[in-house]
Formats: C-alpha cells, structure tokens, sequence
C-alpha cells in the first residue's frame, strides 16, 4: 500500500508504487532557484519514470509545429532543458543491482523535509537469498550556494557480510519527453575522470549554453577495496566504480559532491576548471558545513514567510508546501530569470514566463521576501522592452506588446488565439509596478525604469483600439481574454477596463514625476519621445475606452454578446461533461457560456478599490455559477473575493482546492509536474482572502476573519523595511511587530500604531 501522509512540515510518502511513481517524483521536486530535480531516485529504477534536471535559463527553441502557417507566428517554443544526470548511483550488492522496478524490497519511505528542504528515503533491499540491507539516502540542492548539491547514500547489513560495489555517475545523454521531432537537445563537450574527480560538459544546441557538472566523492564506514574510474558512451557517461566489503550491521555511506554551473555565470573556456574546484571545495567543507549553511537559509525563509494553521493539518501541510516549492524555484537574485508555470518540477508550458508571475507571484514574494526579490522580476521585464517592441512591430502596431510565453523576451507560444489575441498580459506588467510601488513606497523604478514600461505599452494600446465614429468610443476587438474558453471576442471587459486605467496611470505618473521628480521626468521625456499630445491622445482613450455592462442586472459583461449565450449554471451539467477541456469538443466550449478562470473577477482584484461591495457581489453571483475553474490561477481569485463579500465558506472551499491542488491531484495531472505559479495564490487567498490585506492610500490595511474549520492562523508580512506577524483565532487578531521601526496600520478601518515587541489586539465581534 502506498499513500502519503499529513505533516506539518514534511511531505511523507510511505510504501510503494510503480502507478504513482511519476506523482511522487512530482510533489518531491526540489530546488534552489539556479537548479531543480523531480523526486527520483539515485539509483537504478528501469520502471516509468519521469527524469528531471533542470537548470535556470537554459532552454532550447524547438521549431513550431502548426498545420497552418500564420504571419506573426514565433518560429519557435522555448523548453526548459532535462540536463546532466547528476544524482545517479548505480548500486550493487553481492552481484545484485539494486533496482526497485525489479528487485524485492519493503518499508518503503520517502519524505520532503520541507523547513530544511532535503529529501529522504529508506527502504530495506532484498537480496534473492534472503539477505536484507537497509538503504538511506539524503540529497539537498545548496540554498548558500546555488551551484552546489550533496548526496549521501548509506548501506547497513542486517544479515552478514556482503560485497557493495557503487558506481556514482554522470550521465549527459538525456533527453526531453516533450521533444516536438525526438531531437536530443545537447550536444557532447568533454569530460574526464579520474580516481578521485569526474566532470562532463554539455552544450546545446541552437542556443548554445554551456554546462558543466563535476563531482567528487568520499566513503566511511568501509575500506575501499577497488577504486575504477569509468567513462562510456564517447565520454557522455564518467564516474567511479568503487568496491567495498560491510559486515552484519556494518553501514558504508557513500558522500557525493557536486557543482553543476553554465556559461550564464561563468566562462565557458573555464567551466571545468571552476566546477571541478567548487567540487572539491565542497567536500573540504564537508556535507555538515554545507548542510548546516543550507538550513541557514531555509531559516530566513521560514522566518519571514511562514504561515501557521492550527485545527487543521491537510491546509497547514498544503500552505507550506506551496510556500516551500515557490521559494525553491525562485531565488530572485538574478534578474534575467523568471518563473515557469512548472517551474523545476517538470518539463510542461516549456518552464517559459507567461503572465501569472505578474499576476500572482509578484504579490507573494512583495510579502515574504526582501524587496529586491520582487523587484528583479520587474527588471526582467524592463529588460526586455526592446523585445517587446519588436514583438508588436512583427504584428503591425506601435509600442510594445510583451509576450506571452517567454524565456528572452521574445514570443514563443504558437496557439494563435494566445499568441496575438491574449494582448491583456500587456496589463498583468504595469499593474505588477503600480502594486510594487504601493507595497514599498518606493517609487525609484516607477520613474528610472517603470515609466518606461508605462509608455510603451500605453503606445500599444492606442495602435491597438478601433475608434467606432457612431458611439464615439474606443473599442479592442479580436482578443482573448483571461477567460480562454472564448477566443477571438470583441471588446473583453477585463481587457478594455485594464487598458483604460493602464493609459490612466501613465498619464497620471508622468504628471506626477513632472511635478516630484522633475529630473527623471525630463529625462524620460527626451529619451522617449513622448509630446504632450501624445499624452493627451493616452488620456483621450482611456476618458473614452468602451466597456460593456448590462444595467439591469448590474453587471458588467464579460464581453459583447456574452448573454447571447445559453446561461445554465456549471451545476446543471452531468458530472461526465467535467471537464470541459477532456469531454467537450473545441467548438462547443467555444459557445458554451463556461468560463475556464476568473476573467471579470481577476479585473474586480486587480482594481479592487476602485469597486464597491454591491458591485462585486453582484459580478462574484453572476459569473461563479459559470465558472469551471480548470485554470489552476482560477480558485485564488474566487476565493479572495469570496472572502471580501462575505461568502467565508465559499472562500474556505476555493482556498482548499488551491492549497492542495497538486497533493490531492485534483486535476489528475500533478505526474508532469507542480502548479508553481498557482501556488502564489494560495498564498494570496490566506492572506489577501481571510486576512483582507490590502494597501489603502499607501497604508497597510487588514481586515481578517477565521474560517470555521480552524482555531488559529498566522503570517508575517515584509512590509517596508519591518516584519509584521498577525494571528488569528476565535476570539480576535493579534497583530506585532517583529522587525523595524514602529508604523501606522488600520485595522478594520481602526487606525492603530505597531511597536516593535508589543501586541495590538482586536476582538472580533
């Protein structure tokens, strides 16, 4: 029997299965923001399996395959590249090769620590003449030192003396499941090994990177009774074959040692050199040292993004685990990286950006982490400006239109009804640095970089609207907006109302910026171009962007023609309709009044304060019933808003869907790998949704209720140079502050002063 197990801190898999393999490999990824692995084994394993190394930015550009060539297409689909094979060890005991696909073992344990993020497993290996030997291992990917990895492989005879020969290994001849023509994307370097130090480089192809893996090794427990070194398949497999004798209740521990780093942080002509002596640094530190400096980090994490849940250990298990998995795949400290929707835990959407790290993972790193972390992901836009103009000149329009998959900057998705129509990811960007900037108070990259980003996309939008001369409005047709399950609709309300306070904004901040910050703004001024009537052509069609409601009902359309639609509720469907996307054709979607995620209620989040309660409530009634929710970005929203107008158990059931999408397999999909950008929003619902923080006229607002379900809850927030930690539980919030100088918060509208070390407490009534 194979299951796995609720903890607080730990994710626990306790028996085997080969059905489950790919499941387990998934939610036991790890990851250090430079590089990332699936769960696998160390050793053999010949069963299904899905192997998975992943190293940050490198990718490869595998050619577009569509049936009809359309002008605009990308002339490729970036993908996250499965690397080098560097935590394997073959294992063999008394001849035997230990292979869980075909040999006989039991007590099969696997466990995700997350507070020290390393991986653990022990199962007991029987020999075919009965013999047993408990095998542990550990692995953990250096938080301290994102280059660096370290393996313990430990065997103890419980039955007499046996003979262990271990073959610790590189393996550069990998391959991606996703290939679109089978293509292996690397090509051979180098290598070389020798007694004591292996190492190979790879590059690939296209695009070129260079990776460099080297390791080396120590053993205790036993003498070395055979030291081989070995290299196959022209050069694309070394490592050592090492020989040694254990007697009954005798343990060896193998120790492995590896640096895995490119030609994005280091010269390509030295890779080897600087690998090999990272390498042998590592094992001078010892594994200890190096542990001891990875938990450190991990310490800080937890310290300042924790969240508690007591009375209920399935959330509490699911809030960590996302908090764990997004930490580990974003580090924030190279700007040239971003997120992928699967991050490092699987080879799906490519490990490419789209628009969810603007729109969801953005406000969770704002609120856990240093704000420099946040702030490289708005550089990572900034930096791709020029791409995006490019972008929008490919398609026929001004400005920029950034992409909506990319690993560079340019656009590599070739679904068209994404590629040229979903154009509101253009407003996930300005909306990400008009949040940052009320988060932080902070409004240096607002005008050194931001305002930027705000000009250009705001000269998109106006080569992008059609003026209708009979309404005298200005109208966006052919798009798609968050809401994919309708492509190719005119006039989206989400899009037409972001556009309209997107060209508000940049409006607004250059006025602002003339009058604060009259330097800068001169400086923009000249090195954009910008002329007053351009500004007032940007003013012009916000005052005058068409948005389409129904009046008597009180709602505003999803977009023209939406009540055409036969509007029957998702709960008037047959349970074998669900879902959509596997039971239903394209077509009838397409017609079907069903909405994949949160598309006016995403813009009813993002402009939260610009809507009242009745507005909300009357929108959250009338398009939830019609939701299906088969974007795991969906819940979050619903349930943040649920949350808002009152609907406290609707928010609690959106919040669990979220919390444990990928432990609970919700969408029978969680093999290919994690929802890392779905995991912000769970995030979001806990403290956006039960802890209703929001940024009021630059102040830090909190309005936080309990769900049922629960005794007590709590999070910390890094807000503006301080840690706050609020509880919550039957009675009222307590509020403290841990860090920094004393601040000014309101509390359910109470204006109340935090200082360091003293509790603020509010009863609930």
């Amino acid at each position: 029997m194979c299951k796995l197990i609720s903890d607080s801190w730990k994710i626990i898999q306790v028996g085997f299965s080969a059905e489950k393999n790919r499941f387990f490999e998934s939610i036991m990824s790890t990851g250090n923001g430079r590089m990332g692995l699936r769960g696998n084994h160390e050793e053999d394993y010949s069963g299904d399996s899905l192997k998975g190394t992943y190293i940050a930015g490198v990718y490869y550009p595998d050619k577009t395959r569509v049936g009809w060539w359309k002008i605009g297409y990308p002339e490729y689909f970036a993908k996250v590249l499965n690397a080098v094979d560097f935590i394997g060890i073959k294992v063999a005991i008394n001849g035997e090769t230990v292979d869980l696909a075909k040999c006989r073992f039991k007590d099969y344990r696997r466990e995700l620590d997350m507070k020290e993020s390393i991986l653990r497993r022990s199962f007991t290996f029987i020999g075919k003449d009965g013999s047993e030997f408990k095998i542990n291992t550990e692995r953990f990917l250096s938080y301290a030192d994102g280059d660096l990895a370290a393996i313990k492989y430990a065997i103890t005879s419980l039955s007499g003396e046996a003979e262990v020969v271990l073959t610790p290994f590189l393996n550069g001849d990998v391959r991606n499941e996703d290939a679109n023509y089978n293509e292996k994307f690397w090509e051979y370097v180098a290598s070389g090994t020798d007694g004591s130090i292996s190492y190979i480089t790879s590059r690939t192809l296209k695009t070129h990177f260079n990776v460099t893996a080297a390791f080396t090794w120590e053993l205790f427990g036993a003498d070395v009774l055979e030291n081989k070194a070995v290299s196959e398949n022209g050069g694309e497999f070394v490592g050592n074959r090492i020989r040694t004798k254990i007697g009954k209740n005798g343990t060896v521990t193998l120790t492995k040692y590896v640096s895995v780093i490119s030609d994005r942080y280091y010269d390509a002509d030295k890779l080897a050199d600087i690998a090999r002596e990272k390498a042998l640094k590592a094992k001078e530190t010892g594994y200890q040292g190096l542990f001891d400096a990875h938990r450190a980090k991990w310490d800080n994490i937890w310290s300042m993004g924790d969240i508690t849940i007591k009375g209920d250990i399935k959330a509490q298990q699911g809030i960590r685990f996302n908090i764990y998995q997004l930490n580990c795949t974003y580090s924030g400290d190279d700007p040239r990286l971003n997120i992928g929707p699967k991050g490092f835990t699987g080879e799906k959407y490519g490990g490419s950006t789209y628009w969810d790290t603007e729109a969801f993972c953005l406000y969770f790193y704002l609120g856990t982490r240093e704000p420099q972390i946040a702030r490289s992901l708005l550089e990572y836009r900034y930096n791709h400006l020029e791409k995006a103009k490019e972008n929008a000149r490919k398609l026929g329009t001004r400005g920029a239109l950034y992409p909506m998959v990319t690993m560079n900057g340019e656009e590599c998705h070739n679904e068209w009804e994404i590629t040229f129509e979903e154009i509101h990811r253009n407003c996930a960007i300005t909306n990400a640095i008009k949040v940052y900037t009320e988060y932080t108070g902070n409004k240096s990259y607002l005008y050194e970089k931001g305002i930027d980003v705000l000009v250009e996309t705001s000269r998109y939008w106006v080569s992008r609207v059609t003026y209708h001369p009979t309404k005298k409005v200005y109208m966006i047709l052919g798009v798609t907006g968050p809401n994919e399950y309708e492509n190719n609709v005119n006039n989206n309300w989400y899009t037409n109302r972001m556009v309209k306070w997107s060209l508000l904004y940049t409006v607004d901040t250059l006025e602002e910026m003339r009058e604060n910050a009259s330097r800068l703004y001169e400086e923009a001024i000249r090195h954009l171009g910008v002329t007053a009537e351009e500004v007032e052509t940007f003013r012009k069609v916000s005052m005058n962007m068409y948005l389409p409601e129904d009046k008597e009902r009180g709602i505003f359309l999803q977009q023209d023609g939406f009540l055409d639609k036969e509007i029957v509720p998702v709960s008037a469907l047959k349970p074998s309709d669900l879902p959509l996307n596997q039971n239903w054709s394209w077509d009838r979607i397409l017609r079907s009044c069903y909405i994949k995620q949160a598309d006016v209620l995403q813009g009813l989040w993002f402009l939260n304060e610009e809507y009242s309660l009745e507005e909300k409530k009357r929108n959250f009634d009338f398009y939830e019933p019609l939701t299906v929710h088969e974007s795991s970005l969906s819940p979050c929203i619903h349930a943040i808003l649920a949350a808002e107008i009152g609907l406290r158990e609707k928010a609690y059931a959106f919040y669990l869907r979220t919390s444990r999408l990928d432990l609970d397999n919700y969408n029978n999909d969680t093999d290919d790998g994690l929802h890392i950008t779905s995991m912000a929003g769970t995030w979001m619902s806990i403290v956006h949704g039960f802890g209703g923080m929001r940024i009021k006229k630059g102040e830090l607002y909190l309005a936080p209720f309990i769900p049922e379900q629960w005794e007590e809850y709590s999070f910390r927030l890094v807000f503006r140079g301080r840690i706050i930690k609020i509880t919550v539980d039957k009675s009222g919030t307590t509020i403290r502050l841990e860090k920094g100088d004393p601040l000014d918060i309101l509390l359910f509208d109470q204006r109340m002063r935090l200082t360091p070390g003293t509790d603020c407490h509010h009863v609930h009534s």
